[in-house]
């Protein structure tokens, strides 16, 4: 009986939970969430019967096998498939059709934190929320947690982390864990640049008639990288209202992350009214934000130092593996990390 600790109960973790019970080979998983939800960026609020995806946006199907995990493994009651195509602004904000390719861009109706739930559904993990690991040590052959509040979990015999990168290297670099993996481990990580964006979502009690789900800025030279229609997901906002999440660019949203969130919404919504061209988007009948201080990965990571600190028992998963800010590239790198796992530690 393997027993693996996780650290993060993201998309990632998710996935590699679903691949190792769907091995049917003896495990136990516990993970450990500092958060209260599950799915990491891949975030869902609701209000009234309203229902918003205010993190990632939606998967897209860019991987045959994270396809058939949504459409054919787990269940598809709910599923729902955006079909308004993504159009773009430049720096001037000019809005121009895209050039999107054939493909789809799918969340739930309840939203995208069903993917993490109904993978970790599919297993017997033991989740355990508003708990945040501090300190990670290796005891032998085995690794042991402690968390914020004095609690001690383990041992495990496979450690998977799934927080973002920046926040990995903090864990690995207090880790009671002194050998020259983790210091190689460690460097690589602390090198994955990371970009911050500021969220603004804005309610109006009127439905926004445009030909597009949403608009990205393409020359990244905008105050806004991203305005999405939320009422284009089916069963996410009633009809005759307007529900928008719109994205900061990276350099605003560093500048502005300490100011009061009135302050931003304000100017995010005045931008987004000259970006759509409406007026009547300058006055919001209620508003929400979040700030993501880790929000994209901009590179992918050397993954010598991750395949030797995997001899040892510790695994690395998430979007930051790959580079590419996705969720199906994380939910990748969860199937993918869950199958060596099964396929070493036998």
């Amino acid at each position: 009986m393997k027993r693996i600790g996780v650290v993060g109960a993201g998309v990632g973790a998710a996935a590699a939970a679903f691949a190792i019970a769907s091995a049917d080979e003896p495990a136990t998983l516990t993970v450990l969430e500092k958060s209260g939800g599950l799915c990491g960026r891949a975030a869902t609020r609701r209000r009234d019967d309203l229902v918003y995806d205010y993190g990632a946006n939606y998967v897209k199907s860019d991987d045959e096998r994270v396809v058939s995990l949504l459409t054919e493994t787990i269940e598809t009651d709910g599923l729902v498939d955006i079909e308004a195509p993504v159009w773009t602004f430049d720096r001037e904000g000019t809005v121009s059709e895209g050039r999107e390719a054939d493909e789809h861009k799918w969340t739930y109706r309840q939203g995208l934190t069903q993917i993490a739930k109904r993978l970790f559904a599919r297993t017997d993990a033991e989740i355990h929320r508003r708990t945040r690991v501090e300190t990670i040590t290796r005891s032998g052959e085995a690794w042991e947690l402690e968390d914020t509040d004095g609690g001690h979990w383990g041992p495990f015999d496979v450690l998977i982390m799934n927080p973002p990168a920046p926040q990995t290297a903090t864990l690995l670099e207090t880790a009671d864990w002194n050998t020259a993996v983790r210091d190689d481990l460690l460097e690589a990580v602390q090198a994955v640049p990371y970009r911050t964006i500021w969220t603004g979502i804005f309610h109006y009690p009127f439905e926004l008639d445009r030909p597009y789900y949403a608009l990205v800025n393409t020359d990244k030279d905008h105050e806004v990288g991203w305005i999405a229609r939320e009422e284009c997901k089916a069963g996410h906002v009633p009809a005759g209202e307007s529900l928008l999440v719109v994205q900061a660019n990276h350099e605003w949203s560093v500048e502005r992350y300490a100011e009061p969130a009135e302050r931003n919404l304000e100017e995010l919504a005045t931008l987004t009214a000259s970006v759509v061209g409406e007026d009547r988007l300058t006055d919001p009948d209620w508003t929400d934000h979040q700030g993501w201080r880790l929000a994209l990965p901009e590179a992918g990571v050397d993954r010598a130092p991750l395949e030797r600190a995997e001899g040892d028992g510790l695994y690395c998963l998430g979007d930051w593996i790959t580079g590419e800010p996705r969720l199906h590239a994380a939910i990748r790198t969860g199937l993918e990390g869950g199958n060596r796992i099964i396929s070493e530690r036998q």
